[in-house]
């Protein structure tokens, strides 16, 4: 554990961020393995209506930091090609 004054506080600010960056992180995440369970399951449809939602949170997660912008892309990219090729 820090001892010094400015330590403690970059803890804080530490911990702070990593649970701010995760929410970003997790809801990717979900978004991501729901689209990839929507087109297993063949419901194109609906993977097709969660792809805005994909996008919005992924430019998100990149704006801010959690993610590369490139990642981010690459990511828009593969989901979209898959959602079409079903």
């Amino acid at each position: 554990m820090p001892i010094i004054k400015s330590a403690k506080k970059a803890l804080r600010q530490s911990i702070k961020r990593g649970e701010r960056n995760s929410i970003y992180r997790n809801k990717v995440k979900s978004l991501l393995k729901q689209a990839r369970s929507l087109v297993g399951q063949k419901k194109i449809k609906e993977a097709k209506n969660l792809l805005p939602q994909i996008y919005q949170a992924l430019d998100k997660a990149a704006k801010v930091g959690v993610i590369k912008k490139n990642a981010a892309s690459r990511n828009k990219s593969r989901i979209a090609k898959l959602v079409e090729k079903a």
